[in-house]
């Protein structure tokens, strides 16, 4: 225990050194450029890694620095925002667990400590690496997913736009494949928004539509009637025969809405 004191004693400090000579070695196996600035948060970084370090020798496995966690997600994030795969992180740390390793087993040796007392510190030095690379994967794929959902809402408002072409009259043209989620889209973000243009008359353009099923299909007529309430007669054009075959098979009634065969009859119909 004597000795284990005596090593943290001498973790603690020299920690800056220390932090600077293994981040050196690390980068020095790497066969990429690490920039400057980076150099500089990961040494400052470690320096807190191993005063925490030695803080725990004679602690039971914990957690791991509050810098680490932070400087571990914003890794993570930054990856994420320069469009970067994980892989471009989580492939450091192959080295950096070799160079702690190295390093831990050579003051060891110095400072005479047993092989228990060397395997705990490496064991120790793993845990909180792999705490690390944890926080740095978790706040990348939040990070992603988020980039992924607002790309997702911007092609859904770019996809179901609601175009004025008139007084009270405006097209609401169909682009690309709908499903499920884009149909909840235009039921919960679409329609209210064509309720604050004060619409009378709404143009449901199908012609761009590249897929759609026919449960869709009978979701987006269905919603006729959400528009009645609110005042709004809905004109429906570009309907191609496949879509009109399907459609009928599948019993949706087209009695009650008016279809033409593109825009320019559907206006001429409500002028």
């Amino acid at each position: 225990m004597d000795s284990i004191n005596t090593l943290a004693n001498y973790l603690t400090n020299h920690s800056a050194s220390i932090a600077s000579e293994v981040v050196d070695e690390i980068i020095g196996r790497f066969e990429f450029h690490i920039p400057k600035e980076e150099i500089i948060q990961a040494k400052q970084m470690y320096n807190e890694f191993i005063v925490f370090l030695a803080d725990s020798l004679d602690c039971e496995e914990g957690s791991a620095p509050e810098v680490l966690m932070e400087w571990s997600k914003k890794n993570g994030e930054t990856t994420a925002k320069s469009g970067l795969e994980i892989s471009q992180i989580l492939m450091r740390y192959p080295d950096t667990r070799i160079v702690f390793a190295d390093y831990m087993t050579k003051l060891g040796m110095e400072y005479q400590l047993g092989t228990q007392d060397v395997v705990m510190i490496i064991k120790r030095v793993n845990h909180i690496l792999d705490l690390s690379i944890n926080e740095t994967v978790f706040a990348f794929e939040r990070y992603k997913d988020h980039l992924i959902n607002a790309a997702q809402n911007e092609i859904k408002e770019l996809s179901n736009p609601v175009v004025p072409i008139q007084d009270k009259i405006a097209i609401l043209p169909l682009i690309g494949k709908i499903d499920a989620d884009r149909t909840d889209h235009l039921l919960n973000h679409v329609v209210p928004r064509i309720q604050q243009l004060h619409i009378h008359h709404l143009i449901i353009d199908f012609s761009g539509i590249v897929n759609i099923n026919t449960e869709v299909a009978m979701y987006i007529f269905n919603i006729q009637s959400v528009f009645q309430l609110l005042g709004i007669e809905i004109l429906i054009t570009g309907i191609r025969p496949e879509l009109a075959s399907r459609i009928v098979q599948a019993g949706i009634d087209f009695t009650t809405i008016k279809v033409y065969g593109n825009v320019k009859q559907a206006i001429e119909n409500i002028q």
